[in-house]
């Protein structure tokens, strides 16, 4: 075996470093630290050293220092020189110069059995057990900034799928069949299990399916984009403008895209008009073409399933068709209950949910909106601050016209009997 030596690296041994990397692996973990890092941090001239034997470079090491903590970042071995102590060499060398540079402990993080993990042993780092390395990448990388500005995206914040009360079935239900698998994808692999790519919410209007998409899409740290087809009109016709918009979407790495009352774009094809079926035949088209990646999402909502084309609803194009009703007795009791808490009255809730049936969440937050409105105005008036009394809510909620009659109850539990698919 050839005579070897470390000394420092030199911007010169980049290309060879980075070639380096990919024969050292001896595991299919991922690197904790990416290849990206490992770079970023040779080109800021971080603590780094180099073995080199015969003129090739053969082993490297890499660190970075934040305050009084060093992290290695890479130690990459040539297969040929690993067991030979050049590793232990390698790292002892960077930990002088960590040192050096005010570093009081350093650590290093890396799959098991990984290149690297007998050097650290020998040179006396400790490996501590129970730890659990938590880990959330940024959905949207740079390239994709322009793009989001250009959909008028937004990031819906994490703590609204928190903030949703009430619902609890419902809410329990998209979370298993939609959140778990997509922020999960590698378990779901291991189980067989194919994260969605489209769903369809139905139910009256009011029952919050574009609240759960923004949620779902907040719980995933993706960015939500809502396309509405009354503005694609002037692009060419209303099909060339799908079609675009979803080219554009095809461009970002993550995507939670939103189309509301679809059924305005997606109806019944027998008997509509030629530029109508173009439209439904583009979105069948495009919707094929959104389900080739990864890492994107398509909810579509209507109020009435029953009136999308039959075409659309197809196995192979949507892996859900989830109902979302109005809420029952005890979701109703959660809304009223979280609502009331806010104006600090000891409202009979229970009451508040009975004499509310048939009111969808935007009912129960316009009647709720309403008496602390009332309450408000009469804090200024008097001077004193009365909480509202469960009979101001009564009072409010029987002035209320509810949204969802009873026709529409009876609809929506047919349509979920008969198109629900969860």
């Amino acid at each position: 075996m050839a005579e070897w030596h470390v000394r420092e690296f030199t911007p010169d041994d980049l290309e060879a470093v980075v070639r380096l990397d990919g024969e050292s692996a001896t595991t299919d973990l991922p690197a904790v630290f990416r290849l990206s890092d490992v770079i970023a941090a040779l080109q800021a001239r971080d603590p780094s050293v180099v073995v080199v034997a015969d003129g090739h470079l053969v082993g490297a090491a890499v660190g970075r220092v934040v305050g009084d903590r060093a992290w290695v970042l890479r130690i990459a071995l040539h297969p040929a020189w690993r067991n030979l102590g050049v590793g232990t060499a390698l790292l002892s060398a960077l930990e002088r110069r960590l040192r050096d540079a005010g570093a009081r402990i350093v650590a290093a993080l890396l799959p098991e059995e990984e290149t690297g993990a007998t050097a650290l042993v020998n040179s006396g780092f400790r490996a501590r057990r129970g730890l659990t390395y938590f880990e959330k990448s940024e959905a949207v990388g740079a390239q994709s900034t322009t793009v989001l500005a250009m959909l008028g995206a937004v990031m819906p914040e994490a703590r609204l799928w928190e903030q949703l009360t009430g619902m609890a079935d419902e809410k329990r239900l998209i979370e298993r069949r939609l959140v778990l698998p997509l922020a999960n994808p590698e378990l779901a692999d291991a189980h067989g299990v194919e994260p969605p790519r489209a769903v369809v919410l139905f139910g009256p209007p009011g029952t919050g399916k574009s609240t759960f998409a923004k949620a779902v899409a907040g719980r995933l740290g993706w960015p939500f984009v809502e396309l509405f087809p009354s503005r694609l009109t002037s692009e060419n016709g209303l099909a060339t403008g799908l079609g675009r918009r979803f080219e554009e979407v095809a461009q970002l790495d993550h995507v939670l895209l939103f189309i509301d009352e679809v059924e305005e774009v997606a109806g019944t094809r027998s008997l509509a008009a030629p530029a109508s079926v173009a439209v439904v035949n583009e979105l069948l088209k495009s919707i094929v073409r959104f389900r080739d990646r990864d890492g994107r999402l398509l909810v579509c909502a209507t109020n009435s399933v029953a009136a999308l084309d039959p075409a659309f609803l197809r196995h192979g194009r949507f892996d859900y068709v989830m109902p979302v009703g109005p809420p029952d007795s005890p979701a109703r009791d959660a809304l009223w209950t979280g609502y009331t808490a806010k104006t600090g009255t000891a409202a009979d809730t229970a009451v508040l949910a009975e004499a509310s049936e048939g009111f969808t969440p935007a009912d129960i937050r316009q009647v709720a909106m309403a008496v602390a409105q009332s309450a408000f105005e009469r804090t200024l008036d008097t001077g004193q601050r009365t909480p509202p009394s469960t009979q101001d809510y009564l009072d409010a909620i029987h002035r209320t016209r509810p949204t969802v009659s009873e026709e529409m109850a009876r609809e929506f539990a047919d349509q979920a009997v008969h198109y629900g698919r969860v």
